[in-house]
């Protein structure tokens, strides 16, 4: 299981155009590991995403480090209830307390 914190979740209403951001913080196994942030599909009202682990080309020393993930994309109307994060088929953190601005 991968170790995570610091996870939140905001829902910007305001002009030009209604966004959702979603970070947090992922522990991997080397500095050349980068985490991504990908849309899934989930139910109404709750946004899915998978945390993949991208890899870096080149060698690397194998030391555990915190890398911040962000994730950003437009939305229209429909209000967002929550959020859930999965890796590699499970539940990693759901976010239940969404930050609304308008």
């Amino acid at each position: 299981m991968i170790n995570s914190k610091n996870w939140k979740a905001q829902h910007d209403r305001m002009p030009p155009g209604a966004r959702v951001r979603v970070a947090g913080t992922v522990t991997v196994a080397n500095p050349g590991v980068d985490p991504v942030l990908v849309k899934r599909d989930g139910q109404p009202g709750t946004l899915a995403l998978d945390l993949e682990l991208k890899s870096e080309g080149g060698s690397f020393i194998q030391v555990l480090c915190d890398k911040e993930v962000h994730f950003e994309m437009p939305t229209g109307t429909e209000a967002i209830a929550s959020v859930e994060i999965f890796h590699e088929g499970t539940l990693l953190a759901e976010i239940d307390e969404i930050l609304i601005t308008a």
